[in-house]
C-alpha cells in the first residue's frame, strides 16, 4: 500500500472514531468544535507523519507527535469509540486491529 493510501485510511478511521464520540458521547448531530478542531489537528498530524506505508497504529508509534492536550483528547475518543467501532463499523474497526497487530 502506498504512502499517501494508507494515511488517507487512517484520516478516515480517525474521522469515524471522533465523529461517533461526539454524535454519541456528547450528543451533537454535527461535529462540535472541540472535536473539529481534533480531527483537523489529527490530520495534519497524519500528513506529516514520516513512516507513511509503514505506518503502525498511532498508539504503537515510537513517535508521539501529538501535543499532550490532544493526546488526551484522542485517548479519551479511542477509549470511548475503541469497542463501539466493531459493532457500527466493523470494517474499519477490523482493519485497524489488523494494522496493529501486523
Amino acid at each position: 500500500m502506498n504512502k499517501s493510501k494508507k494515511i488517507e485510511e487512517e484520516k478516515r478511521t480517525v474521522e469515524t472514531m471522533i465523529r461517533l464520540y461526539c454524535r454519541y458521547k456528547e450528543g451533537n448531530a454535527e461535529l462540535c468544535p472541540s472535536c473539529k478542531e481534533l480531527l483537523e489537528y489529527s490530520h495534519i498530524r497524519l500528513s506529516k507523519c514520516p513512516f507513511g506505508a509503514e505506518k503502525k497504529t498511532c498508539r504503537l508509534c515510537p513517535v508521539h507527535c501529538y501535543k499532550p492536550e490532544m493526546k488526551k483528547k484522542m485517548q479519551n475518543v479511542m477509549r470511548y469509540a475503541g469497542v463501539r467501532m466493531l459493532f457500527l463499523h466493523p470494517v474499519i474497526a477490523i482493519k485497524h486491529i489488523w494494522n496493529e497487530i501486523k
